[in-house]
C-alpha cells in the first residue's frame, strides 16, 4: 500500500451507525501501525448534533480531509455535545496512512480525495443493539432521526456501491481488518476500480 509520493494514503471506513467501523478501523490502524505511521480521525468527533450528519460531512472535508489530502495538517474543532457548539481548536498531523472512520467517511466528495473506501453493514437490528449497548440511553431517543439522515444521505450517494471493499460484519467476533488488508493490498489506488466481493463474518 503505497501513496503517491509527497502525501498520505488516505482510507475511509463508512457505513451506519453500528455496523462495527470503529472497531474495524482501530484494528486496521494497529496492524498497519507494524511498518507505516498511522492516524485515525473519527467523524462523530465533528458532527454538530444528533440533526448534523450532512453539515458534519461537509465540515469533516473541508476542514480535516482536504489538507491532510494535501500533506498538511488539519485544524479542527471538536463538537461540545454539552455545551450545543465547537469547541477549542485540534491538530491532526500528517501520517504515512490515514484512517477516516465514521458515518460519511466516504461520501460523494470525499471520495474524490481518498484512495479506499472500505463500507461496512451489518443488520439493522444488530447495529442498533451495538450502538444502544456502546452509547446507553444517551443515544435512544435520537436512534430514528440519525437512521433517517443516514437514509436520505445515501438515496442520493450510492457509497456502498462505489465502495472499493465491501464487508458485512455479524454478531460473532471475526477479525474483518485481515481481510482489509488483503483487499487493499490488490488495489492499484488509483479510481475507478473494482471493488472486491463481500465477505461476511
Amino acid at each position: 500500500m503505497t501513496a503517491p509520493a509527497g502525501r498520505p494514503l488516505l482510507i475511509g471506513v463508512d457505513g451506519f451507525s453500528g455496523a462495527g467501523k470503529t472497531s474495524l478501523a482501530l484494528e486496521l490502524a494497529a496492524a498497519l501501525r507494524v511498518h507505516r505511521s498511522v492516524a485515525v480521525f473519527h467523524l462523530e468527533d465533528v458532527y454538530p448534533g444528533w440533526d448534523g450528519l450532512q453539515e458534519g460531512m461537509e465540515y469533516y472535508l473541508r476542514e480535516v480531509l482536504m489538507p491532510l489530502a494535501s500533506g498538511q495538517a488539519a485544524v479542527w474543532q471538536a463538537w461540545d455535545w454539552t455545551a450545543g457548539c465547537y469547541d477549542r481548536a485540534r491538530h491532526t498531523e500528517p501520517a504515512e496512512i490515514i484512517i477516516f472512520e465514521g458515518v460519511g467517511a466516504g461520501h460523494r466528495a470525499a471520495r474524490s480525495l481518498l484512495d479506499a473506501v472500505v463500507w461496512v453493514q451489518a443488520p439493522p437490528a444488530l447495529r442498533k443493539e451495538r450502538a444502544l449497548a456502546r452509547d446507553g440511553e444517551t443515544y435512544a431517543p435520537h436512534w430514528d432521526r440519525w437512521a433517517a439522515q443516514e437514509a436520505a444521505w445515501t438515496a442520493a450517494d450510492p457509497v456502498a456501491a462505489e465502495a472499493d471493499v465491501l464487508l458485512s460484519s455479524g454478531p460473532a467476533p471475526f477479525p474483518l481488518h485481515q481481510y482489509v488488508l488483503r483487499a487493499l493490498a490488490s488495489l492499484p489506488f488509483s479510481r475507478p476500480r473494482t471493488r472486491p466481493a463481500a465477505r461476511r463474518g
